[in-house]
Protein backbone atom coordinates (compact mmCIF):
# COMPACT_ATOMS: atom_id res chain seq x y z
CA UNK A 1 0.00 0.00 0.00
CA UNK A 2 1.45 3.32 -1.12
CA UNK A 3 0.16 6.09 1.20
CA UNK A 4 0.72 9.78 0.52
CA UNK A 5 -0.63 13.00 2.04
CA UNK A 6 -0.32 15.98 -0.25
CA UNK A 7 -1.24 19.61 0.07
CA UNK A 8 -4.50 20.42 -1.70
CA UNK A 9 -4.61 22.95 -4.55
CA UNK A 10 -7.55 24.93 -5.90
CA UNK A 11 -7.84 22.28 -8.64
CA UNK A 12 -8.81 19.78 -5.91
CA UNK A 13 -11.97 21.66 -4.85
CA UNK A 14 -14.44 19.40 -6.70
CA UNK A 15 -12.59 16.24 -5.62
CA UNK A 16 -12.54 17.32 -1.95
CA UNK A 17 -16.25 18.23 -1.99
CA UNK A 18 -17.02 14.74 -3.37
CA UNK A 19 -14.72 13.07 -0.82
CA UNK A 20 -16.37 14.97 2.05
CA UNK A 21 -19.90 14.04 1.00
CA UNK A 22 -18.93 10.38 0.45
CA UNK A 23 -16.98 10.13 3.73
CA UNK A 24 -19.81 11.66 5.75
CA UNK A 25 -22.66 9.69 4.14
CA UNK A 26 -24.19 7.37 6.72
CA UNK A 27 -21.58 8.42 9.30
CA UNK A 28 -22.47 11.99 10.27
CA UNK A 29 -25.96 13.31 11.08
CA UNK A 30 -27.93 14.24 7.97
CA UNK A 31 -28.36 17.75 9.38
CA UNK A 32 -24.62 18.44 8.95
CA UNK A 33 -23.73 20.95 6.25
CA UNK A 34 -20.92 18.59 5.17
CA UNK A 35 -23.54 16.61 3.24
CA UNK A 36 -24.13 19.68 1.07
CA UNK A 37 -20.47 20.44 0.45
CA UNK A 38 -19.73 22.16 -2.85
CA UNK A 39 -16.59 22.87 -4.85
CA UNK A 40 -17.25 26.60 -4.33
CA UNK A 41 -17.15 26.23 -0.53
CA UNK A 42 -14.04 24.04 -0.70
CA UNK A 43 -12.29 26.54 -3.00
CA UNK A 44 -13.02 29.33 -0.48
CA UNK A 45 -11.60 27.21 2.36
CA UNK A 46 -8.48 26.37 0.37
CA UNK A 47 -8.00 30.06 -0.51
CA UNK A 48 -8.50 31.30 3.06
CA UNK A 49 -6.82 28.39 4.87
CA UNK A 50 -5.67 25.16 3.29
CA UNK A 51 -6.11 21.44 3.08
CA UNK A 52 -4.60 18.04 2.49
CA UNK A 53 -5.64 15.06 0.40
CA UNK A 54 -4.85 11.50 1.50
CA UNK A 55 -4.05 9.12 -1.35
CA UNK A 56 -3.59 5.36 -1.29
CA UNK A 57 -2.10 3.80 -4.42
CA UNK A 58 -2.73 7.12 -6.22
CA UNK A 59 -6.46 7.14 -5.31
CA UNK A 60 -7.81 10.02 -3.22
CA UNK A 61 -9.47 8.43 -0.17
CA UNK A 62 -9.65 11.25 2.38
CA UNK A 63 -9.20 14.95 3.01
CA UNK A 64 -9.05 17.62 5.68
CA UNK A 65 -9.15 21.42 5.70
CA UNK A 66 -8.32 24.23 8.08
CA UNK A 67 -9.28 27.86 8.35
CA UNK A 68 -7.69 30.62 10.41
CA UNK A 69 -10.06 32.26 12.88
CA UNK A 70 -11.20 35.69 11.72
CA UNK A 71 -10.21 37.28 15.03
CA UNK A 72 -7.03 35.23 15.55
CA UNK A 73 -5.15 34.44 12.34
CA UNK A 74 -2.58 32.33 14.24
CA UNK A 75 -5.33 29.95 15.43
CA UNK A 76 -6.59 27.37 12.93
CA UNK A 77 -9.84 25.44 13.03
CA UNK A 78 -9.67 21.98 11.49
CA UNK A 79 -12.78 21.15 9.51
CA UNK A 80 -14.29 18.46 7.33
CA UNK A 81 -11.82 15.66 8.00
CA UNK A 82 -13.01 12.39 6.51
CA UNK A 83 -11.94 9.09 4.97
CA UNK A 84 -13.99 7.03 2.52
CA UNK A 85 -15.96 4.21 4.22
CA UNK A 86 -14.07 1.37 2.58
CA UNK A 87 -10.77 2.71 3.99
CA UNK A 88 -11.91 3.19 7.59
CA UNK A 89 -10.60 1.20 10.52
CA UNK A 90 -6.91 1.63 9.73
CA UNK A 91 -6.44 4.98 11.50
CA UNK A 92 -5.81 6.72 8.17
CA UNK A 93 -7.30 9.98 9.45
CA UNK A 94 -4.30 10.27 11.78
CA UNK A 95 -2.16 11.05 8.71
CA UNK A 96 -4.44 13.96 7.81
CA UNK A 97 -4.48 15.29 11.37
CA UNK A 98 -0.69 14.98 11.69
CA UNK A 99 -0.25 16.82 8.37
CA UNK A 100 -2.26 19.78 9.69
CA UNK A 101 -0.34 19.78 12.99
CA UNK A 102 3.06 19.62 11.26
CA UNK A 103 2.06 22.34 8.79
CA UNK A 104 0.89 24.51 11.68
CA UNK A 105 4.18 23.97 13.51
CA UNK A 106 6.16 24.79 10.36
CA UNK A 107 4.26 28.03 9.76
CA UNK A 108 4.36 29.21 13.38
CA UNK A 109 0.65 28.86 14.16
CA UNK A 110 -0.10 29.23 17.85
CA UNK A 111 -2.98 26.78 18.21
CA UNK A 112 -5.09 24.26 16.30
CA UNK A 113 -8.74 23.71 17.24
CA UNK A 114 -11.39 21.29 16.12
CA UNK A 115 -14.96 20.48 16.99
CA UNK A 116 -16.42 17.13 17.99
CA UNK A 117 -20.10 16.74 17.26
CA UNK A 118 -22.22 16.05 20.32
CA UNK A 119 -23.34 12.77 18.71
CA UNK A 120 -19.74 11.52 18.20
CA UNK A 121 -18.17 11.59 21.69
CA UNK A 122 -15.87 8.63 20.92
CA UNK A 123 -13.76 11.01 18.81
CA UNK A 124 -12.65 12.81 21.98
CA UNK A 125 -10.33 9.92 22.88
CA UNK A 126 -8.93 9.87 19.34
CA UNK A 127 -8.03 13.56 19.44
CA UNK A 128 -6.75 13.35 23.03
CA UNK A 129 -4.15 10.86 21.77
CA UNK A 130 -2.79 13.71 19.61
CA UNK A 131 -2.48 16.11 22.55
CA UNK A 132 -5.79 17.90 21.98
CA UNK A 133 -7.59 18.97 25.14
CA UNK A 134 -11.24 19.80 25.73
CA UNK A 135 -11.76 23.55 25.87
CA UNK A 136 -15.32 23.95 27.11
CA UNK A 137 -14.93 27.73 27.30
CA UNK A 138 -14.54 27.95 23.50
CA UNK A 139 -17.26 28.00 20.86
CA UNK A 140 -16.83 26.56 17.39
CA UNK A 141 -17.15 29.35 14.84
CA UNK A 142 -18.78 27.10 12.22
CA UNK A 143 -21.33 25.49 14.54
CA UNK A 144 -24.76 24.70 13.11
CA UNK A 145 -27.28 26.70 15.18
CA UNK A 146 -29.91 23.99 14.60
CA UNK A 147 -27.87 21.32 16.41
CA UNK A 148 -26.42 20.85 19.90
CA UNK A 149 -23.16 22.79 20.09
CA UNK A 150 -20.07 20.67 19.41
CA UNK A 151 -17.31 20.19 21.94
CA UNK A 152 -14.25 22.24 21.06
CA UNK A 153 -10.79 20.76 21.51
CA UNK A 154 -7.49 22.60 21.18
CA UNK A 155 -3.82 21.82 20.85
CA UNK A 156 -1.29 24.52 21.61
CA UNK A 157 1.60 24.49 19.15
CA UNK A 158 3.62 27.29 20.77
CA UNK A 159 4.01 27.68 24.49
Amino acid sequence: MNLMVREATKDDAKLIAELTRAAWAGKVSVTSSGHRETAVIVAEHLRDGGGFVLEIDNRAVGSVRWLPLDAEQDVWEVCRMGVLPEYRGSNLSQHLLEAVIHHGLATGVEEVRLAVRADQPKLIDFYTAYAFELAEELEYSHANPLEPPPLVMRRLLRH
